[in-house]
Formats: C-alpha cells, sequence, structure tokens
C-alpha cells in the first residue's frame, strides 16, 4: 500500500470536512464574506446546511482515520467515491455549468449577494464568478478524486 495516496486521501478529506465545516462562520479575509452569507441564509437555515452537508463526508473522515496506514475497507472506499462524485457534480452543477455554458440569473444574482466582495480572479462569465476560495475547494474535490482513483487501483 502506497502510504503517499493514503496521506494525500486522508489530507484532502480533512481539508474538505473543515472547509464545509468552517468556510461560512469563520472570516478568512477577502476569501468569504460570512455576513453577507448569514443575510442570505438567515436563522439556523446556515447551521442546518452546514450540518447536513458536513455529516457525510466527517463520518468517512473518521473511518479514514481509524484505517489511516491500512487498506480502506470496500465499503469506505464505495463511500468516499460516492460522495466525493455527488460533491464534485455539485460543483460542476452549481459553479462551472453555469459559468461556462449558460446564465442562471437567479444564481448569478444569489452569488453576487453572497460572494460579490469576495476574491476572484476569473473574469465574470454569463452573470457569476467563481471565487477564489470555491475554486480551490474544486481543485482540491479534483485531486482527492484522484488520490481515490490511486488507491482504488492499489487495493483492487
Amino acid at each position: 500500500m502506497d502510504s503517499i495516496a493514503i496521506d494525500v486521501s486522508f489530507a484532502l478529506q480533512c481539508f474538505h470536512v473543515l472547509f464545509l465545516a468552517l468556510h461560512d462562520w469563520i472570516p478568512l479575509g477577502t476569501l468569504n464574506d460570512v455576513k453577507a452569507v448569514r443575510g442570505a441564509n438567515p436563522g439556523g437555515k446556515l447551521a442546518a446546511g452546514t450540518i447536513v452537508s458536513t455529516i457525510p463526508f466527517a463520518i468517512p473522515l473518521g473511518a479514514s482515520a481509524f484505517y489511516l496506514g491500512r487498506a480502506y475497507p470496500h465499503w469506505l472506499l464505495w463511500w468516499l467515491w460516492i460522495s466525493y462524485c455527488f460533491l464534485f457534480v455539485g460543483e460542476l452543477t452549481a459553479w462551472w455549468i453555469p459559468y461556462f455554458f449558460y446564465g442562471e440569473p437567479a444564481r448569478a444574482a444569489r452569488y453576487r449577494v453572497m460572494f460579490g466582495a469576495t476574491h476572484t480572479f476569473l473574469p465574470e462569465r454569463n452573470g457569476i464568478r467563481p471565487n477564489t476560495l470555491h475554486v480551490i475547494l474544486h481543485a482540491a474535490t479534483v485531486a482527492l478524486l484522484i488520490a481515490l482513483g490511486v488507491l482504488t487501483a492499489q487495493q483492487g
């Protein structure tokens, strides 16, 4: 078992869980705008969204920690593949498909409210401008899927 692939996979899982749990709550300078996100998601809606979006990734992170340094059981690899593929499809649907292919005015308006003051390096297209923090998350998701591919091939 290649410990590098396991270590990279585990580190990326940690990043994802921390990101999902904290990015709407902890100010990160110009990378996020917690006031704008809270304004767009009032009351317990933001807390509920954070919990619901974090749990499917926190559970396999705990299992990955338990099996760290050993081969992951098949159920854990399946859980990781399914959850991170769903996350990636969600990222594509929420950001990249509207950005590259067609406008969604309501989504673009919501993103301008929540992310309009955040750092970005990409030009606006179809009313959407992916912010730097989400681009980092999406790149980490792709990297994790690659690491899972390596792990799956090694264990296959």
